[in-house]
Protein backbone atom coordinates (compact mmCIF):
# COMPACT_ATOMS: atom_id res chain seq x y z
CA UNK A 1 0.00 0.00 0.00
CA UNK A 2 2.83 2.35 0.94
CA UNK A 3 4.64 1.52 -2.32
CA UNK A 4 1.48 2.26 -4.31
CA UNK A 5 1.08 5.57 -2.51
CA UNK A 6 4.72 6.47 -3.20
CA UNK A 7 4.21 5.62 -6.86
CA UNK A 8 1.27 8.01 -7.07
CA UNK A 9 3.31 10.75 -5.37
CA UNK A 10 6.19 10.23 -7.81
CA UNK A 11 3.82 10.37 -10.81
CA UNK A 12 2.26 13.59 -9.56
CA UNK A 13 5.70 15.06 -8.93
CA UNK A 14 6.86 14.16 -12.44
CA UNK A 15 3.83 15.82 -13.99
CA UNK A 16 4.34 18.89 -11.76
CA UNK A 17 7.96 19.19 -12.87
CA UNK A 18 6.98 18.86 -16.53
CA UNK A 19 4.35 21.57 -16.05
CA UNK A 20 6.82 23.86 -14.29
CA UNK A 21 9.42 23.33 -17.02
CA UNK A 22 6.88 24.23 -19.72
CA UNK A 23 5.85 27.35 -17.82
CA UNK A 24 9.46 28.42 -17.28
CA UNK A 25 10.55 27.81 -20.86
CA UNK A 26 7.59 29.75 -22.19
CA UNK A 27 8.16 32.96 -20.23
CA UNK A 28 8.36 35.08 -23.35
CA UNK A 29 10.82 32.73 -25.02
CA UNK A 30 9.18 29.95 -27.04
CA UNK A 31 5.81 30.59 -28.71
CA UNK A 32 3.04 28.01 -28.74
CA UNK A 33 0.31 27.33 -31.26
CA UNK A 34 -2.10 28.78 -28.68
CA UNK A 35 -0.46 32.17 -29.36
CA UNK A 36 -1.45 31.89 -33.02
CA UNK A 37 -2.46 32.24 -35.68
CA UNK A 38 0.81 34.00 -36.42
CA UNK A 39 1.42 36.72 -38.96
CA UNK A 40 3.14 35.19 -42.01
CA UNK A 41 6.92 35.45 -42.03
CA UNK A 42 9.31 34.95 -44.95
CA UNK A 43 13.01 34.84 -44.13
CA UNK A 44 15.07 36.29 -47.01
CA UNK A 45 17.30 33.86 -48.88
CA UNK A 46 20.82 33.64 -47.49
CA UNK A 47 22.85 34.08 -50.68
CA UNK A 48 26.05 33.05 -48.90
CA UNK A 49 24.89 29.47 -48.36
CA UNK A 50 23.92 28.05 -51.71
CA UNK A 51 26.71 25.60 -52.54
CA UNK A 52 27.63 22.01 -51.76
CA UNK A 53 24.52 20.50 -53.44
CA UNK A 54 26.91 18.25 -55.37
CA UNK A 55 26.72 14.47 -55.13
CA UNK A 56 29.43 12.49 -53.39
CA UNK A 57 31.43 10.67 -56.09
CA UNK A 58 31.87 6.92 -56.12
CA UNK A 59 35.51 7.48 -55.14
CA UNK A 60 34.50 8.86 -51.74
CA UNK A 61 35.61 6.26 -49.15
CA UNK A 62 32.33 6.70 -47.25
CA UNK A 63 30.36 5.12 -50.12
CA UNK A 64 32.77 2.39 -51.15
CA UNK A 65 32.36 -1.28 -50.32
CA UNK A 66 34.63 -2.26 -47.42
CA UNK A 67 33.39 -5.78 -46.62
CA UNK A 68 34.50 -9.05 -48.20
CA UNK A 69 32.56 -11.91 -49.73
CA UNK A 70 29.10 -12.19 -48.20
CA UNK A 71 29.79 -10.12 -45.10
CA UNK A 72 26.88 -7.77 -44.29
CA UNK A 73 26.87 -4.11 -45.27
CA UNK A 74 24.28 -1.33 -45.50
CA UNK A 75 22.89 -2.42 -42.12
CA UNK A 76 19.78 -0.63 -40.88
CA UNK A 77 17.09 -0.83 -38.19
CA UNK A 78 13.41 -0.03 -38.71
CA UNK A 79 10.39 -0.27 -36.42
CA UNK A 80 7.48 -2.64 -36.44
CA UNK A 81 4.02 -1.37 -35.53
CA UNK A 82 4.58 -1.73 -31.76
CA UNK A 83 7.51 -1.39 -29.34
CA UNK A 84 8.04 -5.15 -28.87
CA UNK A 85 9.24 -5.78 -32.41
CA UNK A 86 11.53 -4.27 -35.05
CA UNK A 87 13.39 -5.14 -38.24
CA UNK A 88 17.08 -5.53 -39.06
CA UNK A 89 18.00 -5.19 -42.75
CA UNK A 90 21.28 -5.54 -44.63
CA UNK A 91 22.88 -6.42 -47.97
CA UNK A 92 25.34 -9.20 -48.80
CA UNK A 93 27.21 -9.84 -52.02
CA UNK A 94 28.01 -7.37 -54.77
CA UNK A 95 25.63 -5.73 -57.19
CA UNK A 96 26.19 -6.11 -60.92
CA UNK A 97 25.61 -3.56 -63.66
CA UNK A 98 26.11 -3.95 -67.40
CA UNK A 99 24.86 -5.79 -70.47
CA UNK A 100 25.34 -9.25 -69.01
CA UNK A 101 24.27 -9.67 -65.41
CA UNK A 102 23.66 -12.84 -63.43
CA UNK A 103 21.44 -12.36 -60.38
CA UNK A 104 22.69 -13.80 -57.10
CA UNK A 105 20.78 -16.66 -55.48
CA UNK A 106 19.26 -15.48 -52.15
CA UNK A 107 18.85 -19.07 -50.96
CA UNK A 108 22.63 -19.49 -50.80
CA UNK A 109 23.06 -17.01 -47.93
CA UNK A 110 21.22 -17.17 -44.61
CA UNK A 111 19.37 -14.29 -42.95
CA UNK A 112 20.19 -14.55 -39.25
CA UNK A 113 20.27 -12.03 -36.40
CA UNK A 114 21.81 -12.93 -33.06
CA UNK A 115 20.83 -10.53 -30.31
CA UNK A 116 20.46 -9.94 -26.59
CA UNK A 117 20.79 -7.44 -23.75
CA UNK A 118 24.30 -8.60 -22.90
CA UNK A 119 26.90 -7.68 -25.52
CA UNK A 120 29.02 -10.68 -24.58
CA UNK A 121 26.16 -13.16 -24.83
CA UNK A 122 23.90 -12.84 -27.86
CA UNK A 123 21.78 -15.88 -27.08
CA UNK A 124 18.59 -15.05 -28.96
CA UNK A 125 18.29 -15.77 -32.67
CA UNK A 126 15.85 -14.69 -35.38
CA UNK A 127 15.70 -15.90 -38.98
CA UNK A 128 14.20 -13.85 -41.78
CA UNK A 129 13.89 -13.71 -45.54
CA UNK A 130 16.01 -12.43 -48.40
CA UNK A 131 15.55 -11.23 -51.96
CA UNK A 132 17.22 -9.51 -54.88
CA UNK A 133 15.73 -7.03 -57.31
CA UNK A 134 16.57 -6.06 -60.87
CA UNK A 135 16.36 -2.74 -62.70
CA UNK A 136 16.01 -3.65 -66.37
CA UNK A 137 15.80 -1.50 -69.49
CA UNK A 138 14.64 -2.95 -72.84
CA UNK A 139 16.72 -0.55 -74.90
CA UNK A 140 20.06 -1.10 -76.61
CA UNK A 141 22.96 0.61 -74.92
CA UNK A 142 21.35 0.92 -71.48
CA UNK A 143 22.94 -0.98 -68.62
CA UNK A 144 20.87 -3.33 -66.46
CA UNK A 145 21.34 -3.77 -62.72
CA UNK A 146 20.89 -6.59 -60.25
CA UNK A 147 21.26 -5.99 -56.54
CA UNK A 148 23.17 -7.77 -53.84
CA UNK A 149 21.12 -10.06 -51.61
CA UNK A 150 18.86 -7.96 -49.38
CA UNK A 151 17.94 -9.43 -46.00
CA UNK A 152 15.06 -8.51 -43.66
CA UNK A 153 14.73 -10.13 -40.22
CA UNK A 154 12.00 -9.31 -37.70
CA UNK A 155 12.85 -9.43 -34.01
CA UNK A 156 9.95 -10.03 -31.63
CA UNK A 157 9.36 -10.26 -27.90
CA UNK A 158 11.42 -7.15 -27.15
CA UNK A 159 11.14 -5.10 -23.97
CA UNK A 160 10.27 -1.37 -24.20
CA UNK A 161 12.94 1.34 -23.88
CA UNK A 162 15.64 -1.32 -23.70
CA UNK A 163 19.14 -1.45 -25.17
CA UNK A 164 19.86 -4.54 -27.26
CA UNK A 165 23.04 -5.69 -28.99
CA UNK A 166 23.00 -7.60 -32.26
CA UNK A 167 24.97 -8.92 -35.17
CA UNK A 168 23.63 -10.11 -38.49
CA UNK A 169 24.61 -12.30 -41.41
CA UNK A 170 25.10 -16.00 -42.03
CA UNK A 171 26.96 -17.79 -39.19
CA UNK A 172 27.42 -20.93 -41.28
CA UNK A 173 29.53 -19.42 -44.10
CA UNK A 174 30.64 -17.77 -41.76
CA UNK A 175 29.91 -14.15 -42.68
CA UNK A 176 28.69 -12.18 -39.68
CA UNK A 177 28.79 -8.46 -39.01
CA UNK A 178 30.39 -6.69 -36.09
CA UNK A 179 28.21 -6.11 -33.03
CA UNK A 180 25.82 -3.14 -33.19
CA UNK A 181 23.13 -1.91 -30.84
CA UNK A 182 19.67 -0.33 -30.85
CA UNK A 183 17.18 0.87 -28.26
CA UNK A 184 13.51 -0.06 -28.50
CA UNK A 185 10.73 2.50 -28.39
CA UNK A 186 9.05 3.21 -25.05
CA UNK A 187 5.76 1.51 -24.24
CA UNK A 188 2.72 3.20 -25.77
CA UNK A 189 0.98 5.34 -23.17
CA UNK A 190 -0.02 8.96 -22.63
CA UNK A 191 3.04 9.52 -20.45
CA UNK A 192 5.72 7.75 -22.49
CA UNK A 193 7.49 9.20 -25.56
CA UNK A 194 10.78 8.98 -27.46
CA UNK A 195 12.98 11.90 -26.44
CA UNK A 196 13.73 13.18 -29.93
CA UNK A 197 12.49 12.28 -33.39
CA UNK A 198 14.44 13.61 -36.37
CA UNK A 199 12.39 14.42 -39.47
CA UNK A 200 14.02 15.06 -42.82
CA UNK A 201 13.03 14.92 -46.47
CA UNK A 202 14.56 14.90 -49.95
CA UNK A 203 17.91 13.84 -48.60
CA UNK A 204 19.97 12.57 -51.51
CA UNK A 205 23.71 12.07 -51.09
CA UNK A 206 25.40 15.43 -51.60
CA UNK A 207 27.97 17.32 -49.59
CA UNK A 208 25.05 19.27 -48.17
CA UNK A 209 23.44 15.95 -47.18
CA UNK A 210 26.54 15.23 -45.12
CA UNK A 211 26.07 18.56 -43.31
CA UNK A 212 22.38 17.81 -42.68
CA UNK A 213 23.17 14.39 -41.25
CA UNK A 214 26.00 15.76 -39.13
CA UNK A 215 23.61 18.26 -37.55
CA UNK A 216 20.89 15.62 -37.24
CA UNK A 217 23.20 13.12 -35.55
CA UNK A 218 24.37 15.85 -33.18
CA UNK A 219 20.79 16.17 -31.93
CA UNK A 220 20.86 12.53 -30.72
CA UNK A 221 17.55 11.32 -32.15
CA UNK A 222 15.84 8.12 -31.02
CA UNK A 223 14.10 7.75 -34.39
CA UNK A 224 14.52 9.14 -37.91
CA UNK A 225 11.61 9.79 -40.29
CA UNK A 226 12.53 10.23 -43.97
CA UNK A 227 9.50 11.65 -45.76
CA UNK A 228 10.43 10.57 -49.28
CA UNK A 229 13.07 11.12 -51.99
CA UNK A 230 15.95 9.02 -50.76
CA UNK A 231 18.92 8.71 -53.13
CA UNK A 232 18.04 10.60 -56.34
CA UNK A 233 19.45 7.72 -58.36
CA UNK A 234 17.03 8.79 -61.10
CA UNK A 235 19.05 11.93 -61.80
CA UNK A 236 21.54 9.65 -63.56
CA UNK A 237 21.84 7.68 -66.78
CA UNK A 238 22.66 4.00 -66.45
CA UNK A 239 26.28 4.78 -67.36
CA UNK A 240 26.67 6.92 -64.25
CA UNK A 241 26.37 10.34 -65.90
CA UNK A 242 24.34 12.64 -63.64
CA UNK A 243 22.65 16.02 -63.78
CA UNK A 244 20.84 18.44 -61.46
CA UNK A 245 17.94 18.37 -63.93
CA UNK A 246 17.35 15.09 -65.76
CA UNK A 247 14.78 16.38 -68.27
CA UNK A 248 17.01 19.37 -69.10
CA UNK A 249 20.15 17.33 -69.72
CA UNK A 250 18.66 14.11 -71.09
CA UNK A 251 15.43 15.03 -72.92
CA UNK A 252 15.68 12.28 -75.54
CA UNK A 253 16.18 9.13 -73.48
CA UNK A 254 13.63 6.42 -74.39
CA UNK A 255 12.87 5.84 -70.70
CA UNK A 256 13.75 7.72 -67.54
CA UNK A 257 16.98 5.97 -66.59
CA UNK A 258 18.54 5.49 -63.16
CA UNK A 259 21.97 4.58 -61.84
CA UNK A 260 21.11 2.02 -59.16
CA UNK A 261 24.55 1.88 -57.50
CA UNK A 262 23.63 5.23 -55.93
CA UNK A 263 21.30 3.21 -53.66
CA UNK A 264 24.26 1.14 -52.49
CA UNK A 265 26.35 4.27 -51.93
CA UNK A 266 23.52 5.75 -49.85
CA UNK A 267 23.11 2.60 -47.77
CA UNK A 268 26.82 2.52 -46.98
CA UNK A 269 26.93 6.19 -46.06
CA UNK A 270 23.89 5.91 -43.80
CA UNK A 271 24.96 2.74 -41.97
CA UNK A 272 26.77 4.44 -39.04
CA UNK A 273 23.50 6.21 -38.17
CA UNK A 274 20.72 3.79 -39.11
CA UNK A 275 22.43 0.63 -37.82
CA UNK A 276 21.62 1.93 -34.32
CA UNK A 277 18.83 4.50 -34.79
CA UNK A 278 15.62 3.20 -36.45
CA UNK A 279 14.68 4.87 -39.73
CA UNK A 280 11.15 4.90 -41.16
CA UNK A 281 10.73 5.81 -44.82
CA UNK A 282 7.81 6.68 -47.07
CA UNK A 283 8.07 6.86 -50.85
CA UNK A 284 8.66 10.02 -52.86
CA UNK A 285 8.49 10.71 -56.58
CA UNK A 286 12.21 10.00 -57.02
CA UNK A 287 11.58 6.41 -55.93
CA UNK A 288 9.20 5.72 -58.86
CA UNK A 289 12.07 4.59 -61.13
CA UNK A 290 10.28 3.16 -64.17
CA UNK A 291 11.73 0.07 -65.86
CA UNK A 292 10.80 -2.75 -68.23
CA UNK A 293 7.30 -4.16 -67.95
CA UNK A 294 5.98 -0.90 -66.47
CA UNK A 295 7.44 -1.84 -63.10
CA UNK A 296 8.08 0.94 -60.59
CA UNK A 297 9.48 1.44 -57.07
CA UNK A 298 11.58 -1.76 -57.22
CA UNK A 299 14.45 -0.40 -55.10
CA UNK A 300 12.13 1.21 -52.55
CA UNK A 301 10.00 -1.92 -52.15
CA UNK A 302 13.04 -4.18 -51.82
CA UNK A 303 15.55 -2.27 -49.72
CA UNK A 304 13.41 -1.21 -46.76
CA UNK A 305 11.42 -3.25 -44.25
CA UNK A 306 7.95 -1.87 -43.60
CA UNK A 307 5.46 -2.79 -40.85
CA UNK A 308 2.72 -3.04 -43.46
CA UNK A 309 1.40 -6.45 -42.45
CA UNK A 310 1.64 -5.62 -38.75
CA UNK A 311 -0.45 -2.49 -39.25
CA UNK A 312 -3.09 -4.12 -41.45
CA UNK A 313 -1.81 -2.71 -44.74
CA UNK A 314 -1.30 -4.76 -47.87
CA UNK A 315 1.19 -2.29 -49.32
CA UNK A 316 4.67 -0.89 -48.57
CA UNK A 317 3.39 2.50 -49.71
CA UNK A 318 1.22 3.13 -46.64
CA UNK A 319 1.42 1.79 -43.11
CA UNK A 320 1.35 2.91 -39.48
CA UNK A 321 3.28 2.38 -36.26
CA UNK A 322 3.47 3.55 -32.67
CA UNK A 323 6.44 5.30 -31.07
CA UNK A 324 5.52 5.63 -27.41
CA UNK A 325 2.37 7.73 -27.15
CA UNK A 326 2.53 8.78 -30.82
CA UNK A 327 0.68 7.02 -33.62
CA UNK A 328 2.37 7.67 -36.96
CA UNK A 329 0.51 7.24 -40.24
CA UNK A 330 2.67 6.99 -43.37
CA UNK A 331 0.64 7.65 -46.51
CA UNK A 332 1.41 7.16 -50.19
CA UNK A 333 1.14 10.15 -52.48
CA UNK A 334 1.91 8.00 -55.54
CA UNK A 335 -0.60 5.19 -55.08
CA UNK A 336 -4.39 5.45 -55.44
CA UNK A 337 -6.00 7.33 -52.53
CA UNK A 338 -9.65 7.98 -53.40
CA UNK A 339 -12.52 6.73 -51.22
CA UNK A 340 -13.00 3.58 -53.31
CA UNK A 341 -9.29 2.69 -53.18
CA UNK A 342 -7.50 0.33 -50.80
CA UNK A 343 -5.34 3.03 -49.25
CA UNK A 344 -8.32 5.16 -48.21
CA UNK A 345 -10.16 2.15 -46.80
CA UNK A 346 -7.07 1.13 -44.85
CA UNK A 347 -6.61 4.69 -43.54
CA UNK A 348 -10.22 4.87 -42.41
CA UNK A 349 -9.88 1.62 -40.49
CA UNK A 350 -6.50 2.55 -39.01
CA UNK A 351 -7.78 5.91 -37.76
CA UNK A 352 -10.90 4.32 -36.30
CA UNK A 353 -8.79 1.99 -34.20
CA UNK A 354 -6.45 4.58 -32.71
CA UNK A 355 -6.97 4.81 -28.95
CA UNK A 356 -6.14 8.40 -28.02
CA UNK A 357 -5.88 7.48 -24.33
CA UNK A 358 -2.91 5.28 -25.29
CA UNK A 359 -1.46 7.29 -28.18
CA UNK A 360 -2.74 10.87 -27.71
CA UNK A 361 -0.62 12.22 -30.55
CA UNK A 362 -1.62 11.47 -34.13
CA UNK A 363 0.98 12.39 -36.75
CA UNK A 364 0.63 11.85 -40.51
CA UNK A 365 3.35 11.99 -43.14
CA UNK A 366 3.49 11.70 -46.90
CA UNK A 367 5.75 13.17 -49.56
CA UNK A 368 3.98 15.90 -51.60
CA UNK A 369 2.63 18.72 -49.36
CA UNK A 370 -0.94 20.01 -49.42
CA UNK A 371 -0.01 23.39 -47.99
CA UNK A 372 3.07 24.84 -49.67
CA UNK A 373 3.32 28.39 -50.96
CA UNK A 374 6.41 27.83 -53.11
CA UNK A 375 6.07 27.87 -56.90
CA UNK A 376 7.75 24.47 -57.14
CA UNK A 377 5.06 21.76 -56.88
CA UNK A 378 2.40 24.34 -56.00
CA UNK A 379 -0.94 22.56 -55.36
CA UNK A 380 0.45 19.47 -57.09
CA UNK A 381 -1.17 17.07 -54.60
CA UNK A 382 -4.56 18.78 -54.62
CA UNK A 383 -6.43 15.62 -55.61
CA UNK A 384 -4.98 13.75 -52.64
CA UNK A 385 -5.96 16.69 -50.42
CA UNK A 386 -9.52 16.67 -51.75
CA UNK A 387 -9.79 12.92 -51.14
CA UNK A 388 -8.27 12.65 -47.66
CA UNK A 389 -8.21 15.96 -45.81
CA UNK A 390 -11.67 15.70 -44.30
CA UNK A 391 -10.98 12.20 -42.95
CA UNK A 392 -7.76 13.29 -41.25
CA UNK A 393 -9.49 16.33 -39.78
CA UNK A 394 -12.39 14.29 -38.40
CA UNK A 395 -9.98 12.09 -36.49
CA UNK A 396 -8.00 15.01 -35.14
CA UNK A 397 -4.58 14.62 -36.75
CA UNK A 398 -2.24 16.92 -34.83
CA UNK A 399 0.73 17.28 -37.17
CA UNK A 400 1.52 16.61 -40.82
CA UNK A 401 5.06 16.30 -42.21
CA UNK A 402 5.91 16.46 -45.92
CA UNK A 403 8.89 16.86 -48.23
CA UNK A 404 9.03 17.34 -52.03
CA UNK A 405 9.46 21.13 -51.96
CA UNK A 406 13.13 21.82 -51.32
CA UNK A 407 12.63 24.41 -48.62
CA UNK A 408 11.15 24.77 -45.15
CA UNK A 409 7.64 25.92 -44.32
CA UNK A 410 5.39 25.71 -41.25
CA UNK A 411 1.70 26.59 -41.34
CA UNK A 412 -0.69 27.87 -38.77
CA UNK A 413 -3.42 25.38 -37.88
CA UNK A 414 -5.36 25.06 -41.12
CA UNK A 415 -8.19 23.11 -42.76
CA UNK A 416 -9.44 23.56 -46.33
CA UNK A 417 -7.22 26.63 -46.76
CA UNK A 418 -8.84 28.40 -43.80
CA UNK A 419 -7.40 29.08 -40.37
CA UNK A 420 -8.86 26.53 -37.98
CA UNK A 421 -7.80 26.08 -34.34
CA UNK A 422 -8.52 22.34 -34.63
CA UNK A 423 -6.75 21.79 -37.94
CA UNK A 424 -3.30 20.20 -38.05
CA UNK A 425 -0.05 22.10 -38.36
CA UNK A 426 1.54 21.22 -41.72
CA UNK A 427 5.34 21.27 -41.88
CA UNK A 428 7.36 20.87 -45.08
CA UNK A 429 10.94 19.67 -44.56
CA UNK A 430 12.04 18.89 -48.12
CA UNK A 431 15.33 20.66 -47.44
CA UNK A 432 17.57 17.68 -46.70
CA UNK A 433 20.25 18.72 -49.18
CA UNK A 434 19.60 16.90 -52.45
CA UNK A 435 21.22 17.61 -55.80
CA UNK A 436 18.28 19.52 -57.28
CA UNK A 437 19.07 22.39 -54.90
CA UNK A 438 16.62 24.63 -53.03
CA UNK A 439 13.21 26.00 -53.97
CA UNK A 440 13.26 29.81 -53.87
CA UNK A 441 10.28 31.36 -55.68
CA UNK A 442 6.88 31.79 -54.01
CA UNK A 443 3.58 31.44 -55.87
CA UNK A 444 2.32 34.71 -54.32
CA UNK A 445 5.17 36.77 -55.80
CA UNK A 446 4.57 38.72 -59.04
CA UNK A 447 5.00 36.47 -62.05
CA UNK A 448 5.62 33.34 -59.96
CA UNK A 449 2.10 31.86 -59.97
CA UNK A 450 2.19 28.71 -62.16
CA UNK A 451 -0.34 27.91 -64.85
CA UNK A 452 -3.03 25.68 -63.28
CA UNK A 453 -2.77 23.07 -66.05
CA UNK A 454 0.93 22.60 -65.27
CA UNK A 455 0.45 21.70 -61.61
CA UNK A 456 -0.94 18.11 -61.45
CA UNK A 457 1.50 15.32 -60.74
CA UNK A 458 2.23 13.51 -64.02
CA UNK A 459 2.47 10.07 -62.41
CA UNK A 460 -0.84 10.23 -60.53
CA UNK A 461 -2.74 12.37 -63.04
CA UNK A 462 -6.06 14.10 -62.38
CA UNK A 463 -6.82 17.80 -61.91
CA UNK A 464 -8.38 19.21 -58.75
CA UNK A 465 -6.64 22.56 -58.22
CA UNK A 466 -9.24 25.10 -59.25
CA UNK A 467 -9.31 28.80 -58.42
CA UNK A 468 -10.17 29.66 -54.83
CA UNK A 469 -13.86 30.39 -54.33
CA UNK A 470 -13.65 32.32 -51.05
CA UNK A 471 -11.27 34.27 -48.86
CA UNK A 472 -8.63 36.85 -49.86
CA UNK A 473 -7.64 34.86 -52.97
CA UNK A 474 -11.20 34.29 -54.25
CA UNK A 475 -11.31 33.99 -58.03
CA UNK A 476 -7.56 33.42 -58.30
CA UNK A 477 -5.27 30.42 -58.46
CA UNK A 478 -2.65 32.01 -56.19
CA UNK A 479 -2.63 34.55 -53.40
CA UNK A 480 -1.07 37.97 -54.05
CA UNK A 481 0.73 37.89 -50.71
CA UNK A 482 1.98 35.20 -48.33
CA UNK A 483 -1.21 33.32 -47.37
CA UNK A 484 -2.46 33.71 -43.82
CA UNK A 485 -2.18 29.97 -43.23
CA UNK A 486 1.59 30.12 -43.92
CA UNK A 487 3.26 31.05 -40.63
CA UNK A 488 6.96 30.72 -41.54
CA UNK A 489 8.94 29.88 -44.67
CA UNK A 490 12.62 29.88 -45.54
CA UNK A 491 14.84 28.47 -48.28
CA UNK A 492 17.66 26.74 -46.40
CA UNK A 493 18.90 23.19 -46.06
CA UNK A 494 18.26 21.51 -42.71
CA UNK A 495 16.23 19.05 -40.63
CA UNK A 496 13.67 19.11 -37.84
CA UNK A 497 13.42 17.62 -34.34
CA UNK A 498 10.13 16.70 -32.66
CA UNK A 499 10.16 16.34 -28.87
CA UNK A 500 6.81 15.30 -27.42
CA UNK A 501 6.78 16.38 -23.77
CA UNK A 502 3.39 15.06 -22.65
CA UNK A 503 -0.08 14.38 -24.04
CA UNK A 504 -0.69 18.05 -24.94
CA UNK A 505 2.71 19.68 -25.62
CA UNK A 506 5.35 18.90 -28.26
CA UNK A 507 8.40 21.02 -29.03
CA UNK A 508 9.27 21.45 -32.70
CA UNK A 509 12.63 22.85 -33.75
CA UNK A 510 14.00 23.31 -37.25
CA UNK A 511 17.77 23.40 -37.63
CA UNK A 512 19.50 25.08 -40.56
CA UNK A 513 22.78 23.63 -41.81
CA UNK A 514 24.49 27.01 -41.73
CA UNK A 515 23.75 27.54 -38.02
CA UNK A 516 25.67 26.33 -34.99
CA UNK A 517 24.70 22.86 -33.79
CA UNK A 518 22.79 24.08 -30.74
CA UNK A 519 20.76 26.74 -32.55
CA UNK A 520 17.24 26.46 -33.99
CA UNK A 521 16.04 28.43 -37.01
CA UNK A 522 12.38 27.92 -36.09
CA UNK A 523 10.98 26.80 -32.75
CA UNK A 524 7.45 26.42 -31.41
CA UNK A 525 5.40 24.34 -29.01
CA UNK A 526 2.61 22.44 -30.76
CA UNK A 527 -0.24 22.31 -28.24
CA UNK A 528 -3.15 19.88 -28.45
CA UNK A 529 -6.57 20.88 -27.11
CA UNK A 530 -8.49 17.60 -26.86
CA UNK A 531 -11.16 19.26 -24.72
CA UNK A 532 -11.94 21.80 -27.47
CA UNK A 533 -11.14 19.82 -30.59
CA UNK A 534 -13.33 16.76 -30.36
CA UNK A 535 -12.46 13.85 -32.61
CA UNK A 536 -14.54 11.16 -34.22
CA UNK A 537 -15.15 8.44 -31.60
CA UNK A 538 -13.03 5.34 -31.71
CA UNK A 539 -14.78 2.41 -33.35
CA UNK A 540 -14.85 -0.41 -30.83
CA UNK A 541 -15.53 -3.84 -32.22
CA UNK A 542 -18.12 -5.76 -30.16
CA UNK A 543 -16.89 -8.63 -28.05
CA UNK A 544 -17.59 -12.01 -29.63
CA UNK A 545 -20.48 -13.94 -28.11
CA UNK A 546 -19.12 -16.66 -25.85
CA UNK A 547 -20.56 -20.13 -26.33
CA UNK A 548 -20.90 -22.38 -23.30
Amino acid sequence: MIMKYCGVVVSVLVWFLVFVSLVEVNKGQIPTTLDGPFKPVTVPLDQSFRGHAVDLPDSDPRVQRTVKGFEPEQISVSLSSTYDSLWISWVTGEYQIGDKIKPLDPSKVGSVVQYGKDKSSLRRKAIGQSLIYNQLYPFEGLQNYTSGIIHHVQLTGLKPATLYYYRCGDPYIPAMSSIYHFKTMPISSSTSYPKRIAIVGDLGLTYNTTSTLSHLTGNNPDLVLLVGDVTYANLYLTNGTGSDCYSCSFPDTPIHETYQPRWDYWGRYMQPLVSKIPIMVVEGNHEIEEQAGNQTFAAYRSRFAFPSKESGSSSPFYYSFNAGGIHFIMLGGYVAYNKSDDQYKWLEKDLANVDRTVTPWLVATWHPPWYSTYTAHYREAECMKVAMEELLYEYGVDLVFNGHVHAYERTNRVYKYKLDPCGPVHITVGDGGNREKMAIGHADEPGKCPEPASTPDKFMGGFCAYNFTSGPAAGNFCWDQQPEYSAYRESSFGHGILEVKNETHALWTWHRNQDMYNKAGDIIYIVRQPDKCLVKPKVIKPWPIQKY
